[in-house]
């Protein structure tokens, strides 16, 4: 018996030394985990610190961050993120989370209500951004709180489905964005530096807010996946709150002094009056707009119903590109076109913005007719990339145009405007898109909108080779006019000429 006792007291003291080893083990294997943990968290933070300070110097280059300019870059580059967090999050509970016949009822909906807000406020925008010069950055940044709110309300709506106050919620965004915008380019002159062109300061805004964008789009979507709609719509929230409060903290010089006389009548802004090169920019580029909300709409219901023919049955098909992966591809290669035209339009500097909007067209309706006769995967890759390119290359000339011909008292009116009927024309193009892809013909579409493209290209340039003709003749005339009464005073003045009286 006290054999079997020393045995069992043995036992213990090797199982109490064997659990005293594990624990020591264990604890120096914690320390271990933990200090590995703290330098990754460190090299976590140096990488982001680098990152910062890299993308900072970029920001503020050149003069930017004297003037204000690089403060607004970050600005807008967090707005772009904060929408693209939004629209990530709407996808997937109005557009993707539904079958294919139900959206487009849903997408045509949405499209109509935002078409009709925008056509009502068109005419009032402006007029009240230009009575608000001087407070122009609590503009902004009301325009930011709101949509801080309207995410809030949208995310209480996620839940139980509540379909109107999404779309109505979802309208508020889309205006108060576009009123951002048009605050945006309206100051953008008064923050540029001395050895930075418009065009070149305007791209390097576009590829901040397009780089940001890209990066919120993945992230968004994997949180959308992991968390729900509902909780990427807080984050955008907080997002929005807290760049209000960097809205508000622009440098004062941003707001411009209310120069108006007193009782005179207000200043309205049409395109009847802002000149011939202000509107033959905005045509070119409502035509892009048109082409581009034809282009996304119509290719993804082609898409999604199998009507491509890399994707129809009965033809030979690539099993890696199915219905997923060809969305992700077309949208890759937009979002790469939009960043080459900020990038070429950083690069033109001093060129004629003017030219720069009709080369784009061109180049469109060139790529428009190819895709539509050699229909297919890598011709529906080029179309999407060089619409999206010709798209921001064109609408930060017109920027430029804009803020270069148009007065300080107006631009926010003209801005309105243009703005408006950009929107119009993306939604009447989408609209178009959506109706021609009921036929799911690629040709068809494909070769509508580029008759209509070709034909606006013409329109412009015979207008432009008009305006141009009637220039030279003016010029023509008053040289003719200079000319002859530099003769006639030289005749009069000439000393070798007898002074004759003519009543002798």
């Amino acid at each position: 018996m006290e054999g079997g006792w020393g045995r069992a007291r043995d036992i213990s003291r090797r199982v109490a030394r064997g659990a005293a080893d594990a624990g020591r083990a264990t604890v120096r294997a914690g320390r271990a985990t933990a200090g590995g943990t703290a330098r990754a968290s460190k090299a976590t933070a140096k990488g982001a610190r680098k990152v910062g300070q890299a993308t900072r110097r970029l920001t503020y280059a050149n003069g930017a961050g004297r003037t204000g300019l690089g403060r607004l870059i970050e600005l807008s580059a967090g707005n772009s993120a904060s929408d693209a967090l939004v629209t990530v999050a709407l996808a997937s509970t109005v557009f993707f989370g539904v079958p294919v016949g139900e959206a487009r009822g849903s997408v045509a909906l949405y499209l109509v209500i935002t078409m009709l807000p925008f056509g009502l406020l068109a005419p009032f925008v402006g007029p009240i951004l230009d009575r608000f010069r001087s407070g122009r950055r609590y503009v902004m940044a009301g325009t930011l709180f709101g949509r801080g709110l309207l995410c809030f309300a949208m995310a209480a709506a996620v839940g139980p489905g509540d379909l109107p106050t999404l779309f109505i919620g979802a309208l508020g965004v889309l205006v108060l964005s576009k009123a951002y915008n048009v605050s945006r380019a309206a100051i953008m002159p008064s923050v540029l530096p001395a050895d930075i062109t418009l065009v070149s300061a305007n791209a390097r805004v576009a590829l901040f807010t397009l780089v940001a964008a890209g990066v919120a789009v993945p992230v968004g979507a994997g949180l959308t996946a992991w968390l729900g709609s509902a909780l990427v719509l807080r984050v955008a929230m907080v997002a929005f709150l807290l760049l209000g409060v960097v809205a508000v903290r622009l440098p004062r010089h941003v707001d411009s002094p209310d120069l108006e006389e007193e009782g005179a009548p207000p200043r309205w802004r049409t395109l009847l009056k802002v000149g011939p090169a202000v509107a033959e920019a905005v045509w070119a580029n409502v035509a892009l707009r048109v082409f581009s909300g034809f282009l996304l709409f119509f290719l993804l219901f082609l898409v999604q119903d199998k009507a491509v023919p890399w994707l129809a049955a009965g033809q030979p098909q690539d099993p890696f590109f199915d219905i997923p992966k060809t969305i992700a591809l077309l949208a890759a290669g937009a979002g790469l076109g939009g960043l080459v035209g900020a990038a070429v339009a950083n690069w033109t500097r001093n060129h004629s913005p003017q030219l720069i909007v009709l080369v784009t067209l061109a180049v469109t309706v060139v790529t428009s007719i190819a895709t539509a006769i050699f229909f297919g995967l890598w011709t529906a890759l080029a179309i999407s990339l060089v619409t999206a390119f010709a798209q921001e290359l064109g609408k930060l000339a017109l920027d430029a145009i804009v803020q270069r011909e148009i007065g300080e008292e107006v631009r926010s009116s003209t801005f309105g405007v243009v703005e408006a009927m950009l929107q119009l024309a993306w939604v009447f193009g989408g609209l178009v898109g959506l109706v021609l892809s009921l036929s799911e013909s690629s040709v068809a579409g494909l070769v509508t909108l580029a008759v209509a493209l070709t034909a606006t290209l013409g329109r412009l340039l015979i207008a432009r080779r008009r305006r141009v003709r009637a220039t030279d003749d003016k010029l023509r005339r008053q040289r003719a006019e200079a000319g002859g009464q530099d003769l006639q005073l030289t005749d009069t003045l000439d000393p070798t000429k007898p002074l004759t009286n003519p009543n002798s």
